[in-house]
């Protein structure tokens, strides 16, 4: 008799104790720990200037992370392209500036008188 009350309320136990579990463990192990993405700079870009000129230029470009995470991530940047002028030096720095919850800034910058046709990387967002 017992067996065939216990079959019966089965569901109406088992879920509210998952549902809590859920809620418990949300809480504790976010769902958006990690996201990742890539990037890319070339003259098809509006305003593109890292391949004339002399002196420093800059391309700035506005990443959003999918989903926002509940507190500022560390980025970590990588570079895997780059195309430039075989008669001037390779200069080039790519860093993440003004860094939220939300996305953050991308700055790519060159000077002297190289010449960056294009560059590409991939960048990596993680919360400790």
């Amino acid at each position: 008799m017992q067996k065939t009350i216990l079959k019966k309320n089965y569901p109406r136990v088992i879920l509210p104790i998952l549902l809590l579990v859920l809620l418990i463990t949300s809480d504790f192990y976010p769902q958006s720990k990690i996201q990742s993405g890539i990037w890319s700079v070339s003259p098809s870009l509006a305003d593109y200037s890292l391949d004339s000129n002399n002196g420093e230029r800059s391309m700035i470009i506005e990443i959003r992370f999918k989903n926002p995470f509940r507190q500022k991530p560390n980025i970590f940047i990588s570079v895997s392209q780059i195309d430039s002028d075989k008669q001037t030096n390779v200069r080039y720095n790519v860093e993440a500036i003004s860094v939220s919850r939300d996305g953050f800034t991308l700055k790519v910058k060159t000077w002297a008188d190289s010449k960056i046709f294009s560059l590409s990387g991939y960048w990596l967002a993680v919360v400790n």
